[in-house]
């Protein structure tokens, strides 16, 4: 593979070494692709993180603890800022990536280094790794304005371990946004911008788990003006079809946005998130 652009996998990670970051790891050393290199970037975990990655001694990674913490945000623009990859894959500690991830998508970008993103299938998996549901990605060939719809219609979906970023592309970007919708974020403008390469086939997968939907609930009115936000930007990003972008866009992210009062227990609290997302998306839009 000589020549082959190389490929960075940063996994930002705190405090998982007894749950999921041997997975995530492991499903990292596993690519097929070469060049490769593992950035393990650990935000001053207190558990035996340094021990378990030391343990694999193997050249291609790199571990960084950094304390003080950087916090989530700043863990992530860490592996931006830290790369040498011509891509970026950034892995959360809990999820996963099939062998073949990252040579699927270098295949379909034929190796060349000009994309803005590329990206795969993805599939919902639970606490124990059993498949909940999986996403195919079926925008191939459309334009921007037709892959925003696309996501919106469900004929692909949008996380972290499905997509490979352009590193330099990104850098140039300021990195991830703060917002809790950074990926989209990066990846609307990128598609916008740069030529993009997709996979159809299920290659990652996006681990669901209970203390993750409780955080959900908690900050339900946030997570709809950061989708609004988002929203706001595609629209001007498809300038010539903005109102079936808003419209189709509305109607996904409020959805998005009311699914997150799903672990709420209070009526109270219910309520109140319901009025804010019909507030900040309108009540025409919740289906």
């Amino acid at each position: 593979m000589s020549g082959h652009p190389l490929v960075t996998i940063g996994i930002p990670t705190y405090n998982r070494a007894d749950g999921h970051l041997r997975q995530a790891l492991e499903s990292a050393l596993a690519q097929q692709y070469e060049p490769l290199e593992i950035i393990v970037s650990d935000n001053c975990s207190t558990d035996n993180t340094a021990e378990l990655v030391k343990s694999y001694g193997d050249p291609r990674i790199r571990y960084e603890k950094h304390c003080p913490g950087l916090g989530a945000l700043g863990n992530f623009n860490y592996c931006v800022d830290a790369a040498k990859g011509d891509y970026l894959l950034l892995l959360h500690d809990d999820d996963v990536i099939d062998a073949d991830m990252i040579e699927s998508c270098l295949a379909a970008a034929n190796y060349e280094t000009g994309c803005g993103i590329i990206r795969t299938g993805v599939r919902t998996i639970d606490n124990e790794g059993n498949t909940l549901y999986e996403s195919r990605n079926c925008v191939s060939g459309l334009g921007v304005t037709d892959f925003f719809i696309g996501w919106f219609t469900e004929k692909t979906a949008i996380y972290f371990c499905n997509t490979l970023y352009n590193t330099r592309y990104l850098r140039e970007l300021g990195g991830f946004a703060p917002s809790y919708v950074h990926d989209s974020i990066a990846i609307a403008q990128l598609a916008a911008h740069y030529p993009r390469a997709d996979v159809e086939e299920v290659k990652a997968g996006f681990r669901q788990h209970p203390e993750e939907q409780s955080t959900f609930a908690i900050k339900v009115k946030v997570w709809a003006e950061d989708f609004h936000d988002l929203l706001d930007l595609m629209v001007n990003l498809a300038p010539e079809r903005q109102s079936e972008v808003q419209e189709k866009g509305s109607r996904f992210l409020s959805r998005l946005s009311f699914n997150r009062m799903r672990a709420q227990k209070s009526l109270l609290q219910k309520l109140i998130s319901w009025f804010w997302v019909v507030h900040i998306f309108g009540y025409r839009y919740w289906r």
